[in-house]
């Protein structure tokens, strides 16, 4: 109880700072301080249901918690459902029409990296500014920080004739196969809008994210002539792990100094006779120790920050690939996954509105983060559609971790800050 009154004091001076609001900005930030302790209820009860990517039920019954809570605010309720060969809970989809403003797309999603098989780790508080549970950073913090923000302002009337839709994605932490079926009504809909604020993790007050990056796969095959190990460097040539080491070093040499790019060789497996599945990237090797291996695969990711650094990116690996050592042949193939959000002019006009508003709330200045401090994301599907900002959500620690925890003294302002942001481009 002590910890919940402390955090209450914190909301409820949020007000006394904000010299340079409106007089309905006002009442807005004391809505946010007024709905507090709901707040916070609903953000224990989804953070103890467990909704792992593959947990089917407990990601719908978290999506059940939010989209009633919409529904009270006078949103019209979906659920997108899956093909049952994509073994996915669906999507949440909330949605409310008008003519006032810009048309907001608000992102967040209802599946964490916890599936039922790990250990539990309940919604509790540690001191009086932080609370631990499974998924409270990533996502369940900012999937609330949407409603309770939305709250604030259908408590003033404020939703009247605007434009926003809430969609909650079921497994942004592993997204169903193919990604045209999973993501397409996201990305259809998306078209519908003007600007997308997505709700992943914040890393503090004074930043978000204008750019993120993509992630795609590549697997690397190489054969050689298997013979007996005294004859290597010879005429029996160089044998598949060193033409595979040479390869992937080869990456390393040519790319690994270019701003925002990484490649991650994980998988690494050659011998003499080798099993693998590619997809679900696991394999058996046996060989002796006297015999010139002739078969290697090796599987990584490569991230880039814009389609045309991934296109460079690849045309080099190629590159390296075709410059076979003696005796070995090689070949490279790629697998594109989540696009990349490339930082835009729109985007950066996006960074300025929840600037004004940090600034007049008494908070700072918000600027842009570093694009290579975060990985890829839901809003990367559809950032060639609209104006986008990401990291907006909950801050916190220990993200996909045992632990994961929230900075409660900045959730209440984190809030605000989305509620007269929302207020702000739908006037």
């Amino acid at each position: 109880m002590k910890s919940l009154m402390v955090l209450l004091l914190a909301a409820g001076s949020l007000h006394t700072v904000a010299q340079s609001l409106t007089l309905t900005e006002r009442r807005i930030t004391e809505k946010v301080s007024a709905e507090l302790p709901a707040t916070i209820e609903l953000l224990k009860k989804t953070v103890n249901i467990n909704s792992g990517t593959f947990n089917i039920d407990g990601v719908r019954r978290t999506g059940e918690q939010y989209a009633a809570a919409l529904k009270e605010l006078g949103f019209t309720i979906e659920w997108i459902g899956m093909p049952d060969s994509l073994k996915r809970a669906g999507h949440l989809v909330a949605w409310r029409k008008g003519k006032k403003g810009k048309k907001l797309l608000l992102i967040g999603h209802l599946d964490t990296v916890f599936e039922p098989s790990m250990p539990a780790n309940p919604f509790a508080m540690l001191n009086d500014s932080t609370a631990t549970g499974q998924g409270i950073n990533d996502i369940k913090g900012g999937d609330v920080m949407i409603i309770a923000a939305l709250r604030a302002l259908n408590d003033e009337g404020l939703l009247k004739n605007t434009s926003i839709t809430v969609y909650m994605t079921g497994d942004e932490e592993n997204a169903g196969e193919p990604r045209m079926v999973s993501r397409g009504d996201f990305i259809e809909r998306s078209k519908q809008h003007d600007i997308a604020l997505a709700f992943e993790g914040a890393t503090g007050l004074n930043t978000v994210a204008t750019a993120r990056r993509g992630a795609s796969e590549w697997f690397l095959e190489v054969e050689a002539e298997q013979a007996h190990s005294s004859g290597i460097f010879g005429k029996a040539g160089f044998g598949s792990v060193y033409e595979a080491s040479r390869i992937v070093n080869g990456f390393r040499e040519a790319l690994s100094k270019q701003p925002f790019l990484t490649f991650n060789p994980s998988f690494f497996l050659g011998g003499s006779t080798i099993q693998y599945d590619e997809l679900a990237q696991k394999g058996n090797v046996s060989s002796k120790t006297n015999i010139i291996a002739p078969k290697t695969v090796v599987m990584g990711d490569l991230r880039f920050l814009t389609e045309e650094q991934k296109e460079r990116a690849r045309d080099t690996m190629r590159m390296i690939v075709d410059q076979h050592l003696p005796g070995t042949h090689a070949t490279i193939h790629f697998r594109d996954g989540i696009p990349s959000m490339p930082p835009t002019a729109g985007n950066d006009s996006l960074v300025r509105v929840v600037s004004d508003v940090s600034m007049a709330l008494g908070y700072g200045p918000v600027a842009a983060g570093d694009p290579g401090a975060r990985g890829a994301g839901d809003i990367s599907y559809i950032a060639a559609n609209l104006n986008c900002l990401d990291g907006l959500g909950a801050s916190g620690r220990g993200a996909h971790a045992p632990g994961e925890t929230i900075n409660l003294n900045e959730y209440p302002k984190l809030i605000t800050r989305t509620a007269l942001v929302i207020y702000r481009l739908t006037r």
